[in-house]
């Protein structure tokens, strides 16, 4: 590993401590205040409970919504080689399972069920990159795979939800006791009233600045894993490109237009100039050529059309 990975994956993981570290302690002083100190114990408690035991949403569920069926070995042999050859690298310990959306829009994730890692492709995704930015963006959902973020992100929203159950819970007590604290003049509690405004909207605000977080290491990690930085970052123009098609301006759901501090993903420039740092000079002069090539690989099955639906 190159002392710049290493420079950047040390910074990536200081951030995803600091953040979840953060997120903590904002539930820790939420619960504080409103229950006293007593209350630390039981909530490091609650919270171990709630991520050994908390039911997960079934992978497969959220492969249903999405329309998505298995992509047989014989319909992207291709696909499957790379798929194999990148976890290898990765050293995952077992092959990811392949799903096919019939959705126009380019998208790639991964997920997890039971142990096994399940990577799902867009019909647009295949369509409108070629295989070296496919690769790339294969080894970016594997990264994620590889370091657990999928967990991670879990942990985050247990620590989100009960941060905001506590507010409202807090609220309630506020209304409830409004009348006896008025007519006894007893002081209010102004720092449990600050923490019950703004907890929640402060652990959402870190929970997305920790998403956009683990996008940069999975970046970072796609690029050491392929050594071709440059294919991610066009991939990553690509799809942005995609995405800011006029018609989607017409559907303003389905336009990001919000502040970066309050999305998901990183802004594309910040990844790919990050990515150009990690390039040699040779890959440094194609990141920026996202033209749209012919498609390397079409699925033998076509995307159905549905009443109910634009692109199923």
């Amino acid at each position: 590993m190159s002392p710049m990975h290493q420079s950047n994956k040390l910074r990536n993981s200081l951030h995803t401590a600091l953040l979840l570290g953060g997120m903590l302690l904002l539930l820790l002083a939420l619960s504080t205040s409103l229950f006293g100190s007593d209350a630390l114990l039981l909530m490091l408690i609650t919270c171990g409970m709630l991520l050994l035991f908390t039911p997960r949403a079934s992978a497969w569920l959220t492969l249903r919504l999405h329309h998505a069926r298995p992509l047989p070995f014989d319909s992207a042999p291709e696909l499957y080689r790379i798929v194999q050859e990148l976890a290898r690298r990765a050293e995952l310990s077992q092959y990811p399972l392949l799903f096919y959306i019939p959705s126009a829009t380019p998208n790639a994730f991964a997920m997890q069920e039971q142990g096994q890692p399940l990577i799902a492709v867009t019909d647009g995704l295949l369509n409108s990159l070629n295989e070296d930015e496919i690769t790339a963006v294969l080894a970016h959902e594997i990264s994620h795979i590889r370091n657990g973020d999928l967990y991670v992100m879990m942990a985050a929203d247990m620590i989100t939800r009960l941060t905001s159950s506590l507010a409202t819970a807090g609220w309630l007590i506020l209304v409830i006791f409004l009348p006896v604290w008025l007519l006894t003049g007893a002081a209010m509690p102004w720092l449990a009233l600050l923490l019950l405004l703004l907890a929640p909207l402060a652990s959402t605000l870190l929970q997305l600045a920790l998403s956009r977080t683990r996008e940069f290491d999975a970046d970072l990690d796609a690029a050491r894993i392929t050594k071709n930085p440059a294919a991610l970052a066009r991939a990553l123009l690509k799809l942005e490109q995609s995405n800011n098609r006029w018609w989607n301006w017409l559907i303003p759901i389905r336009h990001n237009t919000g502040s970066s501090w309050a999305r998901t993903h990183p802004p594309t420039q910040e990844r790919v100039r990050r990515l150009h740092s990690l390039a040699t000079e040779q890959q440094q002069l194609r990141i920026n050529q996202a033209g749209f090539y012919k498609p390397w690989h079409t699925i033998a099955t076509p995307p159905l059309w549905h009443n109910r639906s634009s692109w199923y």
